[in-house]
């Protein structure tokens, strides 16, 4: 085993404060708009989040009366574009004089090496040296500045020159130089003077792309009854179970519990399907014939299109259909009787719109609404994420003899997803690209994580040494957008923390610059008194163990469809965002929720300390104020609750001096990863199940770890609400602690001038209410509750 990573200094794990220079000027020291960088709360730009980087932009059309090989009597014509050091080519084509090309080169600024921009036009030749046609040359000085939303530079016919260009040679090219910023239509999909050693394939694999997760259902297969099933043997009356499939995902309804050809179930059956539909539902009756063998009875396949797609809790008409059947019908007259007396099966099959469908862990959740876009709801604001750089990131790789990485950066929010391009061989890269969302509901998480790309054409391995191509995992940050003050602009450094079986590392730090706005504020206040799912979450649950299956053929179902995509999101990478093995059991984990359980009777344990000073008179003067207090309320118990809730109101606006200014991030002391034993480090990184070479370890330790996972899973719950519990005042989410200090306030009030019998009276009323004036809906305090973060957000 490699030795343990050296320990950092506890401010390395910290959030930093940046100061980044977001904004636009002109690209030769001009300030755009006469104020400078934009600072201001709200920037007229789609790139105020972003430090601007400049490029060189050569669009390359088409050439025409190109004149050919003297020898050969063809010209297989393509175009270098030469700025120093830095050459990038056109694909060439093969007997053509007028070629068309349409293809954009972008040289970064930061790396000019010249002021001359060298234009060649060359005929390709299977053996020996390419054939010189022409050139056109530029002036880097001369070159015109195209900022949008100003309209793209008209491309222009340029006549060649010879190579010492004094003269004019037979040819023309049409070409569109301009200077610009990362904000070009042009940017995503030019050839970029950085990634000029990426070849092949690679090329895809290293540019920015936006991807849509596909549109998931629930597809519900209630299996009410069959009739005139009949096994092989005819003279066994079957026991009769039924199995279904959609896709890879199988489920199976309970044996019938008497023997008889016409079985009843009414058992519901969930599977997970993405649109378009690719999947059949296949449907098979079989037969219970010994308990280590089954017979298939019949058989059914239909698509997952006829099927009505439900927005309620309406019931669905339910259908017959017949079975195709087994074994047996090879004669005519048979099959004139089984066309007669066909075996059917009666289904009542539904895809059910008004489900949130689950891909992610529900505590970083980044999107809940239903899947039928008739029952969304109004976006409530807009989230925009400039990401902008990374800074210290540790070598993944050896390329060339040099230890290196290739970074990129991941970000999902809802159901987009963005990837920035790869910054090659460098440990400080700098993206500053900039993203906008949709926010439907302000507590919800956007996740973000930093990649090594290993996918650019070559025959790299991870630093591991290991024999899998997969993209390495750098880091990951998790904001919760509650957290954030709306309309303003927040600039952080983020640490990279991940977990080694060596123990923990910081792999570098992410520079973001986020920005909430909210187009509403009654909106956003309305839904934090609604549930945080759909309703029909809430009036036809699923249970916990439906929940768990689902969300991970959901999660399978993604990875898999963006990895279909051009260039794919990888396999490793959508796990790694959906957090794909955050139930896995960990001694580390649990340690870390039991602490926080722990944390939170700290304020009981002070209140105990203190009330044992006043009752030894440690403080004589605050002693005479509680026995004060205490013979006014025991006169008056009227005054108690009003008490409390004033009490609370004072201390909410005491502790608004104290509150966060900045967003959650990874917190390694939180997650116990500081100090980790070595050994549960190594039961943390064992393999599920375990790699222990005795059978009766193996068995006993998977189901201890099993067990184990639930109870950990339980802790952190509970964690979570005694941690609701403290954001109530402690301005976490701003937005929700004004709402109750508001709340308290005017409680204090009411309950002071109304009588306490009669506060008493219709609190005991309402819970003592009859069941027909009860909501099946959770109630305003409680989906209020259930909005509010927790820590869990700073969970590795």
């Amino acid at each position: 085993m490699t030795s343990a990573a050296p320990p950092h200094n506890q401010e390395d794990f910290k959030l930093k404060h940046t100061k980044p220079q977001l904004g636009e000027r002109w690209p030769h020291g001009g300030v755009r708009g006469g104020g400078g960088w934009i600072t201001s709360e709200r920037a007229t730009s789609t790139y105020d989040l972003v430090e601007q980087m400049f490029y060189l932009y050569v669009r390359v059309e088409k050439a025409k009366d190109l004149p050919p090989n003297p020898f050969t009597g063809n010209c297989d014509p393509y175009v270098a574009v030469k700025l120093g050091n830095y050459k990038g080519k056109t694909r060439h084509f093969e007997k053509r004089t007028n070629p068309e090309w349409k293809q954009v080169f972008a040289f970064s600024k930061e790396k000019f090496q010249s002021s001359v921009l060298e234009v060649f036009v060359r005929d390709k030749e299977m053996v020996g040296r390419d054939d010189y046609i022409g050139k056109v040359v530029f002036d880097m000085n001369e070159v015109p500045t195209r900022v949008p939303p100003d309209s793209p530079l008209a491309p222009q016919w340029y006549r060649l020159e010879d190579r010492r260009g004094d003269t004019k040679v037979k040819g023309q090219i049409m070409l569109a130089v301009w200077m610009g910023t990362q904000a070009d239509e042009a940017f995503p999909e030019a050839w970029h003077s950085d990634a000029a050693s990426v070849q092949g394939e690679g090329v895809y694999n290293i540019r920015s792309k936006v991807y849509v997760s596909p549109k998931l259902w629930y597809v519900r297969v209630n299996v009410i009854e069959a009739q005139d099933v009949e096994p092989h043997d005819r003279s066994q009356v079957p026991q009769a179970f039924v199995k279904a499939q959609v896709g890879n995902q199988i489920l199976k309804t309970k044996l019938c519990p008497t023997r008889t050809t016409n079985p009843f179930w009414n058992e519901d059956l969930l599977f997970v399907a993405a649109e378009p539909f690719e999947e059949q539902l296949v449907l098979t009756v079989e037969n219970k014939v010994t308990p280590a063998k089954d017979e298939v009875m019949g058989r059914l396949i239909l698509p997952l299109t006829i099927f009505e797609r439900r927005l309620d809790h309406r019931p669905i008409h339910s259908r017959w259909f017949n079975l195709e059947k087994f074994g047996f019908g090879a004669l005519e007259a048979d099959r004139r009787h089984e066309l007669k007396f066909s075996s059917r099966v009666h289904l009542r099959v539904c895809l059910e719109g008004a489900y949130h469908v689950l891909d992610e862990s529900t505590m970083y959740i980044s999107d809940q609404r239903p899947t039928a876009r008739q029952l969304w709801k109004h976006s409530i604001g807009i989230l925009e994420v400039g990401i902008l750089s990374a800074q210290g990131l540790l070598p993944m790789k050896t390329k060339d003899g040099r230890r290196t990485t290739d970074a990129y950066c991941v970000a999902k929010y809802g159901q987009k997803w963005v990837r920035t391009r790869t910054i090659l061989e460098s440990l400080s890269p700098k993206w500053n690209e900039q993203y906008t969302w949709e926010v439907y509901d302000p507590c919800t998480v956007i996740t973000l994580g930093v990649f090594d790309n290993c996918h650019l054409g070559g025959n790299e391995k991870s630093a591991g040494g290991g024999g899998a191509k997969a993209d390495s995992r750098i880091g990951k940050v998790r904001i919760r957008l509650s957290t954030l003050e709306t309309d303003r602009i927040y600039t952080h450094s983020y640490p990279l923390l991940v977990l080694h079986p060596t123990g923990l590392k910081k792999m570098g730090e992410l520079q973001l610059a986020v920005r909430f706005t909210s187009l509403s504020l009654a909106n956003m206040i309305y839904l934090y008194m609604q549930p945080l799912l759909p309703k029909m979450h809430y009036l036809h649950p699923f249970t916990v163990n439906q929940l768990d299956s689902l969300r991970y053929q959901a999660m399978y179902i993604v990875a898999v469809r963006l990895g279909r995509a051009e260039p794919p999101l990888r396999k490793e990478v959508v796990e790694y965002m959906l957090d794909v093995d955050s139930h896995m059991w960990s001694m580390r984990r649990s340690k870390a929720n039991f602490f926080r359980i722990v944390s939170l009777f700290s304020g009981v344990i002070s209140m105990s300390r203190w009330l044992g000073e006043v009752r030894h008179w440690k403080n004589p003067a605050t002693t005479v104020l509680v026995h004060v207090l205490f013979f006014i309320l025991i006169c008056y118990p009227e005054l108690i609750l009003p008490t409390i809730f004033l009490y609370m109101f004072l201390i909410g606006i005491w502790n608004y001096r104290f509150r966060p200014r900045h967003p959650p991030y990874m917190d390694p002391k939180l997650s116990w990863a500081e100090a980790v034993h070595p050994d549960e480090l190594d039961e943390e990184f064992d393999t599920f199940p375990t790699s222990k070479p005795q059978d009766v370890v193996r068995m006993r330790y998977d189901r201890l770890r099993s067990v184990a996972g639930r109870i950990q899973t339980v802790v952190g719950d509970m964690a979570t609400q005694g941690e609701r519990f403290q954001a109530l005042l402690s301005w976490r989410d701003t937005r929700a602690t004004s709402l109750f200090i508001v709340f308290c306030l005017i409680a204090a009030v009411v309950l002071y001038v109304t009588p306490f019998k009669m506060v008493a009276l219709v609190a005991g009323m309402v819970w003592l209410r009859h069941p027909r004036f009860r909501s099946k809906l959770p109630s305003i305090p409680s989906n209020f509750f259930k909005r509010l973060p927790s820590r869990a957000d700073s969970m590795l």
